[in-house]
């Protein structure tokens, strides 16, 4: 038995987001004919090139979309943390968001929402209609609102993501592990479209970026060993759209327009041709010490050190009287800042490359209540560049088993309705003002 009476007359949203997907990509695919029911949908609506966060990292971008907001009022910087005072590093989650999602809003309207697998919301909580969280996610049971969904979904061996570590290693497995999580999915969607009287369903594809990092190359080297796999792979998330899209249209009123069915990704995708560790470039500097030979992560920082930066781009200057063994006097903040941004400006790859597209300082980016929690700097890659806060290394430039990189500026936004979007923090106001 559902748990809500099927009711609705008024208008609904329909949200799918294709975690990494860039917009040149899907024009790629689709100007080759390999993703039909995607081509049919954004041939009927709009689809366009849409710019997201900085960094443009999966739980600051997902959390701007969710609340409409940007981190300085959501409060969520990067995948990791300081405690304010202190250098004890943490992963914030779903408690510490600040701001209210897009279903808190139409939850004090009345109406309920469905959300699969968006990153960021773990633990889930009590919210108006079904959660299941999306990654980081550690356990099934801290993942489900309500909990007695977590039973079915046990059944149809639903997975919150695929073995990461294994994948990047075991690219025969990665396939295997993408396809069985996505039948998951869409097992899922099935359940809990029936079971809830829904207003707005979201629901997120994580593969695609899980696919990317690890053989971005597949797709670009039509002789590589993968690259019918990692086509077919994307062949089955258009079948996986394409099958929500059509329970889309069998809801009254849909074919009228007077519902709406959007997409988007977080973040783009290119190759990458470097990656930058940006806490050996503070030492070699002057800026950054560690208290250790061989530190584990920057909680071993050590006394007179100016500066440090936490992942993937985020730059901290060591104030006396913010962090325990502040080394820098406030008075030369600015002075340091500078020097820093210009550093940087001046930082290239084998002699003529320069690596940063663009250097924030932290009030261009960030307002709010939670600004001052936020860097004091942020350094926005040209494409190929990919920026890191790795402590154990001994240069600046490095590789790893990871091929590919988030872009800022080629996400991708498409609404049937045929309204546009040009940042992430814009979609949540688009789509709850299509549901009025």
């Amino acid at each position: 038995m559902a748990l809500f009476n099927k009711k609705k007359a008024n208008s609904r949203a329909v949200v799918v987001g294709l975690d990494g997907v860039p917009y040149t990509l899907l024009n790629n695919l689709k100007s080759r004919g390999l993703i039909p029911n995607m081509a049919t949908i954004f041939d009927a609506g709009y689809l366009g090139q849409m710019s997201v966060c900085v960094p443009e990292i999966s739980s600051v971008s997902w959390s701007s979309f969710m609340t409409g907001t940007q981190s300085g009022e959501h409060g969520i910087f990067g995948f990791m943390d300081f405690q304010p005072g202190t250098y004890k590093m943490y992963f914030p989650n779903f408690t510490h968001l600040k701001a209210p999602t897009m279903w808190d809003d139409l939850a004090a309207q009345g109406k309920k929402t469905v959300v699969i697998n968006m990153p960021a919301t773990y633990p889930a909580r009590e919210i108006s209609g079904a959660l299941i969280s999306g990654f980081v996610a550690i356990d099934i049971n801290k993942a489900v609102y309500p909990l007695s969904f977590i039973p079915s979904l046990n059944n149809m061996d639903y997975r919150i993501d695929v073995d990461t570590m294994k994948a990047r290693e075991d690219h025969e497995f990665l396939f295997r592990d993408l396809d069985a999580t996505l039948v998951g999915r869409e097992r899922a969607v099935d359940l809990l479209w029936e079971e809830v009287d829904w207003d707005l369903f979201i629901v997120v594809v994580t593969g695609t970026d899980r696919l990317m990092h690890f053989l971005w190359e597949a797709f670009e080297q039509e002789t590589h060993t993968y690259h019918q796999a990692f086509l077919d792979y994307l062949k089955k998330v258009d079948s996986f759209v394409g099958r929500i899209h059509g329970k889309f249209l069998d809801l009254e009123g849909s074919k009228e327009s007077e519902n709406n069915f959007c997409m988007l990704s977080d973040h783009g995708f290119t190759a990458i041709k470097t990656e930058v560790y940006l806490n050996r470039w503070l030492q070699e500097n002057g800026y950054l010490k560690f208290g250790k030979e061989q530190p584990e992560t920057i909680m071993d920082i050590g006394a007179g050190s100016t500066a440090f930066c936490m992942d993937p781009s985020r730059i901290y200057l060591n104030l006396k009287g913010k962090y325990p063994s502040g080394t820098l006097d406030p008075s030369d903040y600015e002075k340091v800042r500078q020097e820093l941004k210009e550093g940087l400006e001046g930082l290239t790859f084998e002699g003529n490359e320069k690596v940063a597209d663009r250097i924030y300082f932290k009030e261009e980016l960030y307002h709010g209540p939670h600004a001052d929690l936020g860097p004091d700097l942020v350094v926005l890659a040209h494409h190929g560049f990919d920026l890191k806060a790795k402590v154990k290394s001994n240069q600046v430039f490095g590789r790893t088993n990871l091929v590919g990189m988030h872009t800022q500026n080629d996400a991708f936004f498409s609404s049937s309705t045929g309204v546009g979007c040009k940042s992430i923090f814009e979609a949540a106001g688009i789509i709850l003002k299509s549901m009025t």
